[in-house]
């Protein structure tokens, strides 16, 4: 079973950044595709940004981000703390959600279309 726990969400301004991490065990980590996501009420839960491996590479990742957030949100993993990260700067009201993590089940994937293990999520608010 693979497990998944986001920290980091906050009320924050608009204008404003804010940086929050996913816990993935090291295993998961090395071998699967991870991404950060959102859901706001009444929406339907979207991608928003992937670590993959590059065309099923071992060696390299690869990085993709959803049209809204490219040139402001910025995806990182962090292998010796065990950490997918997402630094958001010029947050937007329209960021407003519950941010999940996932990982995908296919190993050393190139994307996060396949997400199977998901974490509980943590509340992104931006006030206007």
């Amino acid at each position: 079973e693979v497990h998944l726990v986001e920290s980091g969400g906050d009320l924050v301004q608009t204008g404003g950044s804010l940086r929050i991490s996913c816990a993935v065990d090291a295993l998961t980590l090395s071998v699967q595709p991870t991404g950060w996501f959102r859901q706001a009420p009444g929406k339907e839960r979207e991608v928003l940004a992937c670590c993959g491996f590059n065309r099923g590479s071992v060696l390299a990742d690869s990085t993709s981000y959803t049209d809204s957030v490219k040139g402001r949100f910025t995806i990182s993993r962090d292998n010796v703390n065990h950490t997918v990260n997402l630094q958001m700067n010029d947050l937007k009201p329209e960021d407003s959600a519950v941010y999940y993590c996932g990982a995908a089940a296919r190993l050393f994937g190139d994307s996060c279309d396949e997400i199977k293990f998901w974490g509980r999520g943590t509340q992104v608010t931006v006030s206007s």
